[in-house]
């Protein structure tokens, strides 16, 4: 569908971006591009777009920003892959990860999920009006978890314990597809309390977090 492809802004998703296009046999060049993917910060996607001479099509690879911030192209559509990049690794990061394809038309959707696909990526499609409540949960499942690692992580050290240990824990939970155990799944309250009550001893700035999650965790269990 797109022979040749330029990428604007070569950063963290960005390089992986252009690296699998060129691993897929896709042109990866600024000149006579078909395909116009803007792999910049939210901030600057509505002045990047606009440095793009009319013609081509135009995407970005957000997961908040609304399509209108493209204008004035009317050729346009957005891809976000559903993956935290680094630097330290390449285009293997896309692998297995799924993709949120945003088009006004068909055929915005259509190229979307070409692009998708030849990345490696696995679409679906989201609504450009559904885009703040989707990235919240995006930004749940993946910043919050390192603000939990590194939470739990200095109550380990407090307690004299290896932080790395707690990886292995975090991974089967995601392998048992996130079912719940613990103290709060028994309903073990006087458990939570010995928690508190320890946080609030060795991390108070804690205390807040641990005692608002063991209510909301409570509550979407019905306990």
């Amino acid at each position: 569908m797109f022979e040749r492809v330029s990428i604007v802004g070569r950063g963290r998703v960005g390089s992986a971006v252009a690296a699998r296009f060129e691993e897929r046999g896709v042109v990866v060049s600024d000149m006579r591009a078909e395909l116009v993917m803007l792999c910049v910060p939210d901030a600057v996607i509505a002045t990047a777009a606009g440095r793009v001479q009319p013609g081509p099509w135009v995407a970005h690879v957000s997961g908040a920003t609304h399509l209108s911030a493209l204008d004035p192209h009317r050729l346009r559509f957005s891809v976000h892959p559903l993956q935290t990049f680094t630097r330290t690794r390449g285009s293997e990061q896309i692998d297995g990860a799924w993709a949120a394809v945003t088009g006004e038309t068909a055929e915005a959707v259509a190229r979307g999920r070409w692009v998708s696909d030849t990345l490696g990526l696995r679409p679906f499609d989201l609504a450009d009006d559904s885009r703040a409540l989707y990235h919240a949960g995006a930004s749940i499942a993946s910043n919050y978890l390192v603000a939990l690692y590194r939470s739990a992580s200095h109550l380990f050290e407090k307690a004299g314990a290896p932080p790395e240990a707690l990886v292995p824990l975090m991974r089967r939970t995601i392998d048992n597809s996130f079912e719940l155990t613990g103290p709060v799944a028994r309903g073990d309250w006087a458990t939570v309390d010995a928690h508190l009550a320890a946080i609030r001893a060795a991390a108070p700035q804690l205390e807040p977090m641990y005692q608002s999650l063991a209510e909301i965790v409570g509550r979407l269990e019905g306990l």
